[in-house]
């Protein structure tokens, strides 16, 4: 009798521990319904700029970039990519895109980025002694993971190519640094 006694006893326990649990869990859970337009209020905007010159090397670069925060953890978005190398008597290349891009911040210090980018490059070749002038058009895809130190509105870190081709893709290396900014 005792053994049935102690069994309906730990199953009114199990019970009871359940509900109390249960309860504690659903209490720390926030439900919050936001009805108001506040889209805009989740943008920020942001991107790069790049300049490089030197003795018969130019490279201008204009990156901008807009990014919606879903949430304190996730933000999504799109970029524009337009681009300008010139290397003296040796090439003109110009290149322009876009790209997709999440954000996830796990922690606030720590950003974790998957970039997909699609640009068109247009490069012309000057003649020279070895070869006659010639032309080359292509598309290049790129498909960026990255992780970076966050502070604020900037973030900085690496990123990596993982459709790196060095036959084919537009930069010398599938490994990049970067700085990131969003107001």
């Amino acid at each position: 009798m005792n053994k049935i006694q102690f069994s309906i006893d730990c199953k009114y326990l199990f019970v009871i521990l359940t509900a109390l649990f249960s309860s504690y869990s659903i209490a720390q859970q926030k439900y919050v319904i936001d009805n108001s337009n506040n889209f805009w209020e989740k943008v920020q905007f942001g991107g790069g700029l790049g300049l490089g010159i030197g003795s018969g090397y130019t490279d201008i670069s204009v990156m901008p970039s807009a990014i919606y925060n879903a949430n304190e953890i996730v933000a999504v978005g799109v970029g524009l990519q337009f681009g300008y190398l010139n290397s003296r008597n040796y090439y003109e290349s110009y290149v322009y895109g876009g790209s997709l891009i999440t954000l996830v911040n796990p922690i606030p210090e720590l950003q974790l980025s998957a970039e997909l980018e699609q640009v068109r490059v247009d490069t012309r070749y000057d003649s020279n002694i070895n070869r006659p002038a010639f032309s080359d058009s292509y598309w290049n895809t790129a498909l960026y993971l990255g992780a970076g130190y966050r502070t604020g509105n900037v973030t900085i870190g690496a990123r990596y190519d993982v459709l790196y081709d060095p036959n084919k893709s537009l930069y010398g290396s599938g490994f990049m640094p970067f700085v990131r900014v969003y107001f």
